[in-house]
């Protein structure tokens, strides 16, 4: 029983960071039939457009980015983790690498703990130098749906696809880290979708395309906040090195189960 409870644990902790840095990942399976058209909003629809040329020529991206963690039942933030994160896509698949370096309970702890969650070849995995394990798993008959929401709503994403899954209504500009932005409220159209996150909230800067800040709320009240920061799409090549877990000869695989 105890080791199915830390198994259960972890799969919780691992998927729930995964929702975080992918942020469409919970959509796997889930994908709703397109809508009617939204209502004629031009503020909505120059984002939308936006985001819609930025997606045709998507290729690869890099943001340094910030995760924090907030519970309501305590009120305060109790989890920080600062790191890079990576994409490429290519005709035949899409494939992600964050690497968290820095951990905490706040900004003042801070502390190097590096991990890495690697999406590549129908499989999500994380590797933790210490304890020198990867916990992955196979994504199977989901694969080609993970395909299709990996690239995160409005970091490389089209407006039209988010459409397909999302309620989307536009909230004006806000200014974030002197960047002017837009920010849309999406609501998730399925209702398994919504019983892991009601409401996810993105600013989109309107000169990139792309998301800067993303916010996601759970039933419950709690949510995630991620800043991305530097971001850089379609820039120099990424190294293949970067979607290779650094593992070493001793390195253990675990797939929890259930």
């Amino acid at each position: 029983m105890t080791n199915k409870r830390h198994n259960w644990k972890l799969r919780m902790k691992f998927l729930s960071l995964v929702f975080a840095l992918l942020l469409t990942a919970f959509l796997v399976g889930f994908a709703a039939a397109p809508n009617a058209a939204p209502a004629d909003d031009a503020g909505l629809q120059t984002v939308l457009k936006k985001m819609d040329a930025v997606a045709a020529t998507f290729h690869t991206a890099q943001a340094n980015f910030r995760w924090e963690t907030y519970e309501k039942v305590i009120d305060e933030v109790d989890d920080v983790e600062t790191g890079t994160i990576y994409y490429r896509k290519n005709s035949k698949e899409v494939e992600m690498m964050a690497e968290i370096k820095m951990v905490g309970s706040s900004d003042a702890t801070l502390k190097p703990e590096p991990k890495y969650v690697l999406f590549s070849g129908g499989r999500v995995q994380m590797y933790l130098p210490k304890p020198d394990q990867v916990t992955q798993f196979d994504l199977g008959k989901n694969n080609s749906d993970f395909q299709n929401y990996v690239l995160v709503v409005g970091f490389g994403g089209s407006g039209q696809d988010m459409q397909k899954s999302f309620d989307v209504t536009y909230g004006g500009q806000e200014t974030i880290e002197k960047l002017p932005t837009a920010r849309l409220e999406l609501v998730p159209k399925s209702e398994k979708v919504r019983n892991t996150y009601k409401q996810i909230t993105l600013w989109i800067d309107l000169d990139k395309g792309v998301s800067v800040r993303q916010k996601l709320v759970s039933p419950q009240g709690d949510y995630k906040l991620v800043n991305y920061f530097d971001t850089q799409i379609n820039g120099k090549k990424i190294p293949d090195e970067v979607f290779k877990l650094k593992t070493t000869s001793k390195t253990q695989t675990i797939s929890p189960k259930g």
